[in-house]
């Protein structure tokens, strides 16, 4: 039901397509804002969040996997520039519990299922997030006591495997 590249996810609501995982949480929150908002009321505040999310959307899925998909001199370049985009997005997380404050909210939505790849990217690349960004793995920690969150997420071990096997598949190993 996605009109222009055919995949997933779409998002059916009303029977009509909701595509592209970003435009589908901005989606939800319009449509069950009351609930609990994701988004910030403050037009900056939310203009910023979706540029923080569009950034994690555009950058962390290719260089996660060029960690995984590569080997030698551009492994490690991959897992250089993936490090310090880890880095930049924690330096925006800073102290504060979650991306928009106090709340689990647009970004933190965006950020959190990658969570499940870190441990896969960690073993491919040799090196440890947690050592890097640490304020990164706590807040993936807090994220996770969500039930929400936590039932979500595939396993990170899972995860792992099957890279394994999409790198034997490709003969990468």
């Amino acid at each position: 039901m996605n009109p222009v590249h055919k995949k997933i996810p779409v998002l059916i609501h009303n029977g009509k397509p909701v595509c592209e995982s970003l435009i589908q949480v901005q989606y939800i929150d319009e449509v069950w804002h009351d609930k609990a908002p994701l988004l910030p009321s403050d037009p900056y505040q939310k203009a910023t969040a979706r540029f923080w999310a569009d950034y994690i959307d555009k950058k962390i899925y290719d260089l996660g996997s060029r960690v995984w998909k590569t080997k030698g001199e551009e492994q490690a370049t991959a897992k250089k520039e993936f490090i310090e985009s880890l880095k930049l997005i924690e330096k925006e997380l800073g102290d504060k519990p979650y991306f928009g404050g106090e709340s689990f909210g647009y970004v933190d939505v965006a950020f959190i299922p990658f969570y499940s790849w870190f441990y896969a990217y960690e073993k491919c690349g040799n090196f440890s997030i947690e050592a890097e960004c640490p304020k990164l793995i706590a807040w993936a920690k807090r994220c996770m006591q969500k039930e929400s969150v936590f039932k979500s997420l595939p396993d990170q071990q899972k995860v792992y495997d099957f890279i394994l096997q999409m790198k034997k598949h490709f003969g990468i190993v």
